[in-house]
């Protein structure tokens, strides 16, 4: 019997509903590992391929044949917009069975809730602060929720594989799998995961049972991909170049075909592109033996109908979203508001209707979940500047193109990002646009590197040859988190022995690496702080400074959180800004600017009215992680002759000045590169060392600890993770040899952290005693091996 014939028969009407005349890979694949097996399942199929459906379709199913007698399926989402966004998919679904779909967020009223709990059913949808809240503040209802929980779904696991949360989701799933006395299967979802062996292990830790992870059969999709490059001020980079083409019209976009598992396609042979009538006529490119998409090519944005200081890869974008749906890219909460007030302004100067909305982590729920009804219209043009809150599976209807400002941090994010276009059978559409200030002439030679520019096509080409993605960290020293687990326990269960508060804790799978001796140094640690508190009976119970911080709903997230204050406009919520200005000043939120009227530092609330003009966002943001794979694909970019079909103009002459300014300067010859005498008659040198981001930080701390002193090393500034400058009273060949001896002789990596520094890296380190502190960083965050191994190779 098919997969199909399995399926109860409302799903069989959903899919004739709908007029799917197949299933698709994932489906198939899906349905076989879940209806034959009692394994755990990790579905890893593209974006848009229908793996909630996938796993959903069995599920519901079983529940039809076999109702539970309580929630029988637990869906963890990474974000309450996911979760608003699939809880009406699946309620579409399961209408018809008469089959609860119910979900849980801080957004959610309290009438849902209630009625969930006097009659537990079906699906429960929520996100991992949500269960933490719920664990904690419900512990009593607990078990009469979840006592036939089944199965626990993790959509976009890849997003939790990350930091603390995704170890406070596995840690959560143990927890109320304990307090239930149950040990449902776990489905992971993801469209990007790079070691799908490591994650289905991470899936199935501490629970007996393998991870069946498919080999899922899905057809080659076309890829449209654009890269251009812009000088935010003065000539671009081929203006004063003499021209060489043959005569034809450049292309607009060039069409690759990543999907094909077969040994051809690794060398991307050509073939044939499907196109619609009104899609730009394909011809073969001979350069790099891929099919090209060509038409006319698109005009820069007119300076006779630009605004004053006007930035041109913004003009770009404001030209190539006209008349079309699209997605813009952000890095940063600071960069999305700057691009969303600059494209307003760019309609403004037009004559023409504002058509740009925006979308990030610090607008308020409101708007946030206006723009994505606006663009869930598939006749609107509207476009939506955004950061990785839309980088997940959220709907916001056909989208078009997706646009990304400058490279993101990782492959993974690449993938996701690209992959919120394409939908309904169009091939994805992805166009970059590298924005950097014209070097001056007195810059220094690692600073004329287009970074960003070849951090872009090192993410490209990377999944193009070789299909890599970011692998998880799944082996760090988390005193953080078990910090905020030990606390949570004893928030929600109450007074517990030392003996009894271990065996809860210290047993979750994700503290393999923690040793007894390290809880009891926490554990002393918070009975001196009164964090815990030690009854007459010697048991633990949760402290008065403890009930401060766990009372709190800030405690449920073990991310990082700035103090924000809420921002009013009249009655109206608009978002949260951090260290909000005095009253006369102007902030920059939700694509306008506002005048600050009043500040209530007491009650964090900023009083704001909306103005004319610009002024810089600041959210706090910090940048990403990038891994030691794509900075050396990044020096190949610089050292192989390969003209990447998918560049632009300015960006084909861009990184052909980057090359040659490279190939003269031996800049990937070898790691240190000198960079001439400096206004003191001393030697400046760049050290380019080509590691991920705690790699690079590993070396740069050997540096100055243990190398600088017999070097004569000064003023050592570091552009991490792409170089670091300083001076030096020795030679190139003393260096390398200082630099390989310190790298072999380093015993303990605590050896890199300097005598008096704590360094806090995650949300709760400030309650874990220092030495734990010191000793997770340094085990635990900086990659000395990484370091060591690219020392050793100099």
């Amino acid at each position: 019997m098919g997969v199909f014939d399995r399926y109860a028969p409302f799903v069989q009407d959903f899919i004739y509903a709908h007029e799917w005349e197949n299933l698709r890979g994932v489906q198939v694949a899906a349905g076989e590992a879940i209806f034959d097996t009692d394994d755990h399942v990790l579905l890893c199929a593209s974006t848009a391929s229908g793996k909630t459906e996938a796993a959903f379709f069995p599920i519901l199913t079983e529940f039809w044949e076999n109702p539970p007698a309580s929630v029988g399926a637990l869906y963890i989402g990474p974000t309450k917009a996911l979760i608003n966004d699939q809880f009406y998919r699946l309620t579409d679904l399961c209408e018809e069975a008469g089959i609860n779909v119910w979900h849980w967020h801080g957004d959610v009223s309290a009438s849902h809730k209630a009625r969930l709990v006097k009659r537990p059913s079906g699906i429960l949808q929520i996100t991992p602060e949500s269960l933490e809240a719920l664990l904690m503040r419900r512990h009593a209802v607990v078990s009469k929720l979840f006592c036939d929980l089944r199965y626990v779904v993790i959509d976009e696991v890849h997003s939790l594989l990350r930091q603390d949360r995704g170890g406070q989701c596995l840690c959560l799933i143990e927890r109320l799998a304990r307090i239930a006395g149950v040990q449902p299967r776990r489905i992971g979802l993801s469209a990007t995961i790079g070691d799908p062996e490591a994650v289905g292990a991470f899936l199935a830790a501490g629970t007996g049972r393998d991870t069946i992870v498919p080999l899922i059969e899905e057809p080659p999709r076309t890829w449209r991909l654009s890269m251009e490059h812009f000088y935010q001020s003065g000539p671009q980079a081929d203006e004063s170049e003499i021209q060489t083409t043959d005569g034809n019209v450049e292309a607009d976009v060039v069409a690759l075909e990543p999907e094909e598992t077969s040994p051809e396609s690794r060398g991307l042979l050509p073939r044939a592109v499907p196109h619609e009538p009104d899609e730009p006529v394909a011809r073969p490119c001979e350069q790099d033996c891929l099919s090209t998409a060509i038409s006319p090519s698109p005009p820069e944005a007119p300076t006779d109908l630009a605004p004053a200081n006007a930035d041109p890869g913004i003009g770009y974008i404001f030209e190539h979203t006209r008349g079309r749906k699209c997605l813009i890219f952000s890095n940063s909460r600071e960069e999305a508001e700057e691009v969303c007030t600059t494209l307003r302004a760019y309609c403004e100067f037009n004559g023409e209707p504002d058509r740009f909305l925006i979308h990030h982590g610090n607008l308020s729920a409101a708007i946030r979940e206006s723009a994505e009804e606006q663009m869930r219209d598939d006749a609107s043009d509207l476009s939506i500047v955004a950061t990785a809150t839309l980088e997940l599976g959220i709907d916001v209807g056909r989208l078009e193109r997706a646009f990304q400002i400058d490279a993101p941090f990782t492959v993974s994010g690449f993938l996701q990002r690209m992959g919120r276009t394409g939908r309904r059978e169009a091939p994805p559409e992805m166009w970059f646009v590298m924005r950097e200030e014209q070097p001056e002439a007195r810059t220094l030679l690692p600073e004329t590197i287009p970074w960003k520019l070849l951090q872009g096509i090192a993410l490209v080409q990377l999944y193009r040859e070789e299909r890599w993605v970011e692998p998880p960290n799944l082996n760090r020293l988390p005193y953080s988190l078990l910090c905020h687990q030990t606390l949570a326990t004893l928030a929600g269960e109450g007074e517990l022995s030392p003996a009894q508060l271990a065996s809860r804790v210290l047993t979750l799978t994700y503290f393999h690496r923690v040793t007894a001796d390290d809880f009891r140094v926490l554990l002393r640690h918070l009975l001196q702080h009164d964090y815990v508190e030690q009854t007459e009976g010697g048991g633990l119970i949760v402290g008065l400074t403890g009930e401060r911080i766990t009372s709190s709903y800030k405690f449920f997230a073990v991310f990082q959180e700035n103090v924000e204050y809420t921002v009013r406009s009249g009655s109206e919520e608009i978002g949260t800004l951090c260290a909000p200005p005095p009253p006369g000043e102007k902030v920059a939120i939700a694509g306008h600017v506002w005048i600050v009227d009043e500040v209530d530092h007491e009650r964090h609330l900023l009083y704001v009215t909306q103005v004319k003009g610009r002024v810089p966002a600041y959210f706090g943001d910090v940048a990403g992680d990038i891994n030691t794979h794509i900075l050396e694909r990044m020096r190949r970019v610089l050292e192989e002759s390969a003209p990447y079909p998918y560049l632009r103009d300015h960006a084909r002459a861009r990184l052909r000045e980057a090359r040659r300014v490279a190939r003269n300067s031996r800049l990937t010859a070898g790691p240190l590169v000198c960079l001439g005498e400096n206004d003191k008659e001393q030697t400046m040198w760049c050290l380019l060392p080509w590691l991920g981001t705690y790699a690079f930080l590993a070396l740069e701390r050997l540096i100055k600890i243990k190398c600088a002193a017999e070097l004569g090393i000064k003023g050592v500034n570091s552009s991490r993770p792409y170089f670091m400058t300083f001076v030096m009273a020795a030679d190139e060949q003393t260096f390398l040899s200082v630099v390989k001896d310190a790298a072999e002789r380093l015993e303990d990596p605590m050896e890199l952290l300097y005598p008096a520094e704590i360094p806090y890296f995650e949300k709760y380190d400030e309650l874990v005693p220092a030495e734990l502190v010191r000793k997770g960083f340094a085990e635990g965050v900086l990659d000395v091996e990484g370091m060591r191994e690219r020392v050793a190779a100099w």
